[in-house]
């Protein structure tokens, strides 16, 4: 009977043990990772959060975090992730990275990364179909919530409000129902600072330009801007702005500024005042490969994608008003070269199958009309020779009257030499 008994213990113990290995999570559980995501993975472990050790493909990291937090994510990230607390080593994560970009684009209306406490944003959710089958999502610490949606049927848009609450920084991002298609995560950050490095709010492309502004809570004047690098100043600037004309692998590094400003604007006597901004991390990433649009006349339009992976089979083709970066629609043309025929902005991208390459470069198409110079000079002289047509012709009626009345005066002269001639060969017979 000690026996048995003894044996049912162990037998509970190994099964009890069994349940306590760590296991790894991702956050948000996204089921295809983009290039540009931000994720977090997570080792869980029944107990609480213990002293952790990751290993990246077999390597220990020096971080104890149960968390690791991995921003802008690229094909570098790809690989085994494990984790290891109390000795219990859980099964590994496999993290993919996709090269693509995903099927919606979600970015702020207004401003960057970096809001201050308290603090909301919209962010514009653009799909290329219906938006009455999108759903939004928040990632707060590891609490995830869903959002509202707002959608504007006339404008074919849609927005949520982007609310960090207490979390230092948070993820939002849209997904399609019944599919795995989603947009883009946006990742933004909390200071409780009066001044803030701005950085943009989507990933930093290689080879484009990135700007970072210094800005001060509540819209006071801004003097000067100090802007550092890694905390080694880089440019001063009254414009408060700092931009990087063609990023690199040398631009990555924390970026923060220092701002001198006056709330002139609440009083002309108003101090001026100084602070610094927190540090913001500026990392510059590849990116999924970038369409080409070529103009092969004015009307004809030409799309290729020579660094697409052979995955990428059709041609999406885009139309966006002058005076409205969020009314982008899709066209419904497929082939690679189009004719076009309504001014505004046209860019192409291709289809990938679980994602797409990157939208080319945008060609602005205007219509063949008159400059309003040229329309001005053809009004001018069309007007100055209708004033001299007119002239002309009531020149020439005068001239006509005044010959008829001369013409009559010297008939009439004529007729009275004839009668006096007359009358006096009359008298001579007499």
């Amino acid at each position: 009977m000690i026996s048995l008994l003894t044996l049912s213990v162990l037998l509970a113990l190994i099964r009890g043990n069994k349940g306590q290995n760590p296991t790894v999570t991702l956050l948000p559980k996204f089921k295809q990772v983009y290039v540009g995501d931000d994720v977090t993975l997570v080792c869980n472990h029944k107990g609480g959060n213990k002293p952790t050790t990751w290993f990246i493909n077999g390597s220990p990291q020096s971080m104890q975090s149960y968390s690791m937090l991995l921003t802008a994510v690229t094909p570098i990230n790809n690989g085994q992730y494990k984790c290891d607390q109390g000795g219990s080593m859980g099964e590994p994560y496999n993290l993919t990275v996709l090269e693509l970009e995903p099927h919606a684009q979600l970015s702020p209306s207004i401003g960057g990364a970096v809001m201050t406490k308290g603090e909301g944003r919209n962010l514009v959710l653009q799909v290329d179909d219906d938006l009455k089958d999108w759903a939004c999502f928040v990632l707060r610490g590891v609490s995830g919530f869903a959002l509202g949606v707002h959608v504007y049927e006339k404008t074919k848009r849609a927005s949520i409000f982007a609310e960090l609450k207490e979390a230092e920084r948070a993820t939002f991002w849209c997904k399609k129902k019944k599919t795995e298609h989603r947009s883009n995560a946006v990742t933004l950050k909390m200071t409780e600072l009066m001044v803030m490095l701005d950085p943009p709010a989507v990933p930093a492309l290689q080879g484009e330009p990135v700007a970072l502004r210094c800005v001060v809570w509540g819209g006071p004047k801004l003097e000067n801007a100090i802007f550092y690098k890694d905390t080694t100043e880089i440019k001063s600037s009254p414009e408060g702005t700092y931009t990087i004309t063609n990023a690199t692998q040398n631009d990555n590094g924390n970026y923060s500024c220092h701002a001198t400003y006056r709330y002139s604007h609440i009083s002309a006597q108003a101090a001026k005042r100084e602070g610094d901004s927190d540090a913001q991390e500026l990392k510059v990433i590849g990116g999924p490969p970038a369409a080409a649009l070529i103009s092969k006349s004015h009307k004809s339009l030409w799309c290729s994608c020579l660094s697409c992976p052979v995955s990428c089979t059709s041609y999406l083709w885009y139309h966006t008003l002058f005076n409205d970066p969020y009314a982008r629609r899709r066209l419904s043309e497929n082939d690679q070269t189009i004719t076009i025929e309504e001014e505004g902005l046209y860019s192409c991208r291709m289809d990938c199958g679980k994602g797409f390459s990157r939208f080319s470069n945008v060609y602005n198409y205007k219509a063949d009309h008159m400059p309003e110079f040229e329309v001005l000079l053809y009004i001018l002289v069309g007007l100055a020779a209708l004033i001299i047509l007119t002239v002309l012709t009531v020149w020439m009626l005068k001239r006509r009257t005044c010959g008829g009345v001369t013409m009559q005066a010297t008939g009439r002269g004529r007729d009275r030499e004839t009668l006096m001639s007359v009358r006096f060969e009359q008298r001579e017979n007499l």
